[in-house]
């Protein structure tokens, strides 16, 4: 039995989907420290100049050490509104513009107080669009004692031992971050998967991979992006 862990991600890219397809547990990670640049607030959609562009999430100011289930969303400028301005770049070249749009509007009608939420919330329903069963915790909201970590990649195995599963699944990206020899001397198993970011019609070219899944929901049918979703590799 699998358990993966990975941070709460704003409208992540099709390998984040793959590892929730791979794991019988997945856990959204909602406490270390958020960090800025990276994926928590903010992914890439294509831009009208045939390039990557941002959609972001505005936070409130907070103090360096605060995990990110305490990061506030900030509402002092209408960001909402920037962020459906920038998709219109898919309106004329998209064919499910309409009900991609249709679906984040669901999803960002409600206001919410902190982001983690959000993220949460948004890569379920992204899930029930596509039929994907999601069996999943969060962490700060765990039942049981996971043993604090004495390096950061021994969350994964640490969360793996409490909650009773065998193995520990996470992207390959990772592969050089974690010690094989600490899951081997505790008797879990350590794999990584691997989507193969296979190329899709973007109406443009060149072919930019890793874009938010959003990007692949728009000019994809659901039964395409499923393809997708399962066009990984274990290692």
């Amino acid at each position: 039995m699998k358990l993966a862990l990975m941070q709460p991600y704003f409208l992540p890219y099709l390998g984040y989907f793959s590892l929730i397809k791979s794991a019988d547990h997945f856990v959204f990670f909602d406490t270390p420290q958020y960090m800025k640049g990276g994926w928590v607030n903010r992914n890439r959609i294509i831009h009208p100049k045939d390039r990557a562009n941002y959609i972001t999430i505005p936070i409130e100011k907070a103090p360096l050490q605060t995990p990110i289930n305490k990061i506030k969303i900030s509402y002092s400028k209408n960001w909402i509104q920037k962020i459906f301005g920038q998709l219109e770049v898919y309106k004329k070249r998209a064919p499910h513009y309409k009900e991609v749009v249709s679906l984040l509007q669901d999803i960002l009608k409600e206001k919410y107080t902190y982001l983690s939420l959000l993220n949460i919330e948004s890569t379920l329903q992204i899930c029930k669009y596509f039929d994907l069963d999601v069996n999943y915790s969060i962490f700060s909201k765990l039942e049981v004692n996971v043993e604090t970590a004495k390096s950061a990649d021994e969350w994964g195995l640490n969360t793996t031992k409490a909650l009773g599963y065998t193995t520990y699944i996470n992207p390959h990206g990772g592969m050089e971050f974690y010690d094989p020899n600490k899951y081997n001397n505790a008797g879990i198993k350590l794999e990584y998967t691997k989507n193969r970011l296979s190329p899709y019609n973007q109406h443009k070219q060149p072919f930019i991979p890793g874009l938010s899944i959003i990007d692949a929901m728009m000019f994809c049918s659901v039964n395409e992006v499923k393809s997708l979703i399962d066009d990984y590799e274990i290692l």
